[in-house]
């Protein structure tokens, strides 16, 4: 079996993310005790600034064992991580994604993007795929020719979000944010869900808050509840993905210089 077809099959096993609760700022217990997370499942961090929603996603992204400022622990398949997983880059199983990222590599798009393949054992020409699904992310085209460094913000982010639905092995993504990347933000976490990831994505967009299934609710550093999408919010969104592409169609409008009518 080739390197690659042990990796997909590897991917398509199931694996739940266990987050077990731990203190808040005054050293509180969580009010959420635990919540697990499956595949392909949306969960949104919701709270005002200063709340904990992003050392939240750190004790994620660090697979805490009770040895963070929180006090927190994350579980694997209802198991303790192994400590490759914790600590070697190649085995990590958590990509994220941040509100500001940038490339320093001096190399072409497709370049990148095949070398990237490559170094994961997958097939170098799925560059070309990364790049298309990129291309549905952002209203600026991206061509396997051009230079990492030139790209914007928003072309940088739909990239690496097509890069780790194709190309990354990590089955768990993080986001921070993603209504400030400049990118087809709802398409982005249908994407990465419908490749079977665990997206856990930090909001304060309503439209992203209500396409989770479920939303951890923070103060004051806690997790002080855990909230099922009901089905009316998924009316509801419904309402504000249709306004929300309305003016998304404005915005291109502006931006390529035409008039609206």
């Amino acid at each position: 079996m080739s390197q690659a077809a042990v990796r997909d099959k590897t991917n398509s096993q199931p694996l739940t993310l266990t987050v077990q609760g731990g203190v808040d700022k005054c050293g509180h217990q969580d009010l959420v005790h635990e919540i697990e997370i499956s595949r392909g499942e949306i969960i949104g961090i919701v709270g005002p600034t200063g709340s904990g929603k992003s050392t939240l996603i750190s004790d994620i992204e660090q697979f805490a064992l009770g040895d963070t400022p929180t006090g927190r622990s994350i579980l694997i398949n209802g198991q303790v991580p192994k400590n490759e997983q914790r600590y070697d880059p190649r085995k990590k199983l958590v990509a994220q994604l941040s509100q500001n990222m940038h490339f320093l590599a001096d190399m072409q798009v497709g370049e990148f993007l095949r070398m990237h393949a490559k170094s994961r054992g997958k097939d170098p020409n799925q560059a070309d795929k990364v790049i298309e699904l990129a291309n549905t992310l952002t209203g600026e085209p991206i061509s396997p020719e051009f230079q990492l460094t030139i790209l914007s913000g928003g072309q940088s982010r739909a990239l690496m979000v097509a890069d780790i639905a194709v190309i990354s092995d990590s089955p768990i993504v993080l986001i921070d944010e993603i209504e400030n990347a400049g990118i087809k933000k709802q398409e982005a976490l249908r994407l990465l869900s419908g490749e079977g990831k665990i997206v856990v994505v930090v909001t304060h967009d309503p439209m992203l808050a209500l396409m989770a299934t479920r939303r951890i609710v923070m103060k004051n550093g806690g997790m002080t509840k855990v909230i099922s999408t009901s089905n009316e919010e998924q009316r509801i969104f419904l309402d504000i993905e249709r306004v929300d592409g309305w003016l998304t169609g404005l915005r291109e409008t502006i931006r390529q210089g035409e008039v609206v009518a």
